[in-house]
Parts: structure tokens; sequence; C-alpha cells
């Protein structure tokens, strides 16, 4: 952890100071990276998680560190499987510091590890439409149409010079590379289906938002997540074969990405699926 902390002070920048941001799946994970390349860029930020308060809290401490007094931090409980939650988590982000200038949604449904690994086609199927399609959906259509109010509303009135040029404020969302094109498997049928139904909302929801609120979906392929970690020969083999740069992602590969596309260098970028992957190489044939 020491060792950890050390580093998150390197390369610290100032391209998001001042901005306000929400990383809603922040506990760990991408969510975790995602909240430490913001604030080492000096975004204020409110994390969000389901129920992994300990989890939460070391973000909290490591957020901390990386952005050291940059911004001002809090976090927040909210099971987003409960549409009602979803619109409480938006409320609270609003009374914390809107008007929000970014929000970042990786919450989802872990069936892949823990007990949830073991359940059913079907109980699965179940829990990430609720959390990761229902939920997002939710969530990102009542964070927009506040940004586009907040926005319309700062253009109707005399601002400072700064405030004008702001970059527009922008929601993320996150599905999968693969979708595309598909992949074999239960787990190709269930992933491909829930965030393909996360990427064709995001592409309509950076329509609706235009010209007020940039809508960007990231499509990560094999990251090493906690999942990764634990991957038999046969997924570590098809990860470094479907990449063109030969090796699995890493968090702060996407991390990195998603803090580019929220600033104001990506301030042209709207309505996109940008894949992170490495270059996709062609589709592993599993009888190669």
């Amino acid at each position: 952890m020491d060792d950890l902390k050390s580093l998150l002070v390197s390369g610290r920048g100032s391209a998001l100071l001042g901005m306000r941001c929400v990383v809603a799946g922040a506990s760990s994970g991408i969510g975790r990276a995602t909240a430490i390349h913001l604030a080492r860029e000096g975004a204020s930020l409110l994390l969000h998680a389901r129920k992994n308060r300990a989890g939460l809290d070391e973000t909290l401490d490591l957020v901390r560190t990386a952005g050291a007094g940059q911004g001002s931090y809090e976090t927040v409980l909210a099971d987003l499987a409960e549409s009602d939650r979803c619109l409480d988590l938006v409320e609270t982000a609003w009374r914390w510091g809107g008007p929000i200038d970014a929000w970042i949604h990786l919450a989802g449904a872990d069936v892949l590890t823990g007990e949830a690994r073991g359940w059913s086609f079907e109980r699965k199927l179940q829990t990430l439409w609720q959390t990761d399609v229902v939920g997002t959906l939710t969530t990102t259509r009542e964070v927009g149409r506040r940004m586009s109010a907040d926005r319309r509303g700062r253009r109707a009135q005399v601002v400072a010079a700064d405030d004008a040029n702001r970059p527009l404020p922008t929601i993320v969302t996150v599905g999968w590379d693969q979708t595309a094109h598909g992949m074999a498997g239960d787990a190709g049928e269930m992933f491909g289906a829930i965030k393909g139904a996360v990427t064709a909302f995001s592409l309509s929801l950076a329509r609706s938002l235009a010209p007020h609120v940039r809508v960007v979906n990231v499509a990560p392929g094999w990251i090493r997540t906690a999942w990764g970690t634990t991957a038999d020969p046969y997924w570590e083999r098809r990860a470094r074969e479907e990449s063109l740069l030969g090796r699995w992602g890493s968090v702060d590969d996407v991390a990195g990405t998603i803090a580019f596309l929220v600033g104001p260098a990506a301030g042209f970028l709207t309505g996109q699926v940008v894949p992170i992957n490495g270059g996709f190489r062609h589709p592993f044939d599993p009888a190669g």
C-alpha cells in the first residue's frame, strides 16, 4: 500500500483542476484506477460503490494521496439495481457538487468471481440486466437531463470567461469490445447482450443530449481485473493472442483513456465507442 501511494504522486497534472466528477463503481478495479487518475489531474470526486464500504474507503485514501489537496472527495453507497436508488444517487451528486462536469458510470454486477460464479446462466443474466442495463439507463438519463439543463442555463447567463470556456459536461459508460463481432459460449452470449444494450443506448443518448452534453462509451477488451488475475492458461493465451500488442490490458490503460475523454483535449468527441484493447486481432479460434 505504501509503495502504491508513492507512485500516485508521479505525473500529477492539472488538466481537470476545478472539475466535479462522479465515479460510479469506484471500490476496486477500473473504477478505483479511474478515480486515482482523475484525482491526480486535479478533479474533485464523488466516489460510489454498491455496498463495499471497506473497498470504497481504501479508494478514498488512495485518491487523497493522488490528489494532494487539489480537489475535494466524498463517498456514497447505493445499490443501482434499484431504480429509486439510482435517482437518489444523482440527487446526492447534485447536492454535493452540482453542476457535475463528468459522470463516469462503471458500476456493474460481478458474476464472474465469488459466489456468483456458480449461479445459473439465467440468474447471472437477470442480475446483469438489472444493474448494468437498467441501472445505467436510469441513472445516466437523469444525469444527462440535469447536465443539459445546467449547461443551457449557464449559457443563458452572463458568466465569467473561464466558466464559459469549460468543457462540455460528459457522460462515460462502459461496453465491451467483443459486442462488435460476438464471442462463443455463455459469457459471450450474456455479456454481448448486456454490453450491447448499454452501447446502443449510449449512442442514442449522445444524440438526445447534443450539443449540450457529450456521451462516450468505452469498450475494454481483455483487462486484468480481479477475474483476470485467476484466469487459467486458456484465457491467458487468448488475452495475449487477441491483442495486437500481445498482452493483457491493465486497469490503468482504461483509466488513462477515461481521464483523457472527460478532459478538454477530447472536447470534439461524442457519440463514439472507444475500444481499449491493444488493437483487436482476428477472433481467437477455440479449435486452433
